[in-house]
């Protein structure tokens, strides 16, 4: 008898624990009390760009133009997908000076309705840091830059655009030159001052030879190309086009994480272009025939 109500009293507390998860998709997901703080303190937290801390004037957007001609791509040095080393020709093209910053992509959200870039309530207490008026904008997808860039009346750099932008043409590792300096950017491997992203710029030492801007550190820059990982030895001299189809968009410079060999300009990265993370932005680029057609578009 002993045993049959033990049985009945067991087979009541495996149906309650069973029933426990099936009560809280019914009723939602609970959230930490440090979520459900911020989440009252700012109900739209969630993809918010409303916000933008600090008081600065907004920095202007500027781009440079870099000349039709050679510069030396990939190294020898470097992980397999970087090599081999290969001088390619490139036709005129301006890239952004700066990455592309939480005041201007404002802008864009504004006026199309886009998505907002804010980072999910988890992470209220880190996303606030990065929220700077002139401070890259983050937490956007591929998808995301490609529509910021055309509503521009741009287009995001190709790799290869990318590399020469911030590398310059004579083959040089850093954009400084060919010596390592571990201060010359903005990332985690000294203490610089910057806990998270910087002002854009901050870095002097972080310019190209062009005068390009942070694009050995500071956040990490989606570029138009698909990644295959062979494709610096299989790509075309001149204006290597991205590959037709991958599964991963490239990724290009360090990050204010960033440690290690990565921050060599020559490294690549990849991610699916759905993904959005607090380490990631970009910026946008256009060729001189573009820039062309675009002028005469809006004339």
């Amino acid at each position: 008898m002993l045993d049959a109500k033990f049985k009945l009293v067991f087979l009541f507390v495996v149906l309650a624990c069973a029933a426990m998860p099936i009560v809280a998709i019914m009723r939602g997901t609970t959230v930490t009390p440090y979520e459900k703080a911020a989440t009252e303190t700012n109900p739209e937290m969630e993809g918010d760009v409303g916000i933008l801390s600090g008081e600065e004037e907004p920095i202007q957007e500027e781009m440079v133009q870099i000349s039709a001609g050679p510069f030396i791509r990939g190294t020898n040095d470097g992980g397999f997908d970087e090599q081999p080393q290969r001088t390619i020709f490139l036709d005129a093209f301006s890239i952004d000076r700066y990455e592309v910053t939480n005041y201007q992509y404002q802008q864009f959200v504004v006026a199309t309705g886009h998505r907002k870039p804010g980072l999910p309530s988890r992470y209220a207490k880190s996303g606030s840091k990065v929220k700077g008026v002139n401070q890259p904008v983050v937490y956007v997808s591929w998808e995301d830059a490609v529509e910021y860039c055309r509503w521009r009346g741009k287009r995001l750099p190709t790799e290869a655009e990318w590399e020469k932008a911030m590398r310059g043409a004579d083959g040089r590792l850093w954009p400084w030159g060919n010596n390592e300096q571990a201060d010359g950017a903005n990332w985690a491997r000294v203490q610089d001052g910057h806990e998270v992203s910087a002002r854009i710029g901050t870095f002097e030492t972080d310019k190209s030879p062009f005068g390009v801007m942070d694009g050995a550190g500071n956040v990490i820059e989606w570029v138009a190309d698909w990644y295959h990982e062979t494709y610096y030895k299989d790509s075309p001299e001149e204006n290597p086009p991205s590959p037709e189809h991958g599964t991963y968009r490239v990724l290009r410079g360090g990050g204010y994480t960033t440690t290690g060999v990565d921050v060599r300009i020559t490294s690549r990265s990849k991610m699916m272009p759905d993904f959005r993370d607090e380490t990631i932005g970009f910026r946008c680029a256009i060729s001189k025939s573009e820039a062309r057609d675009e002028a005469e578009k809006n004339s």
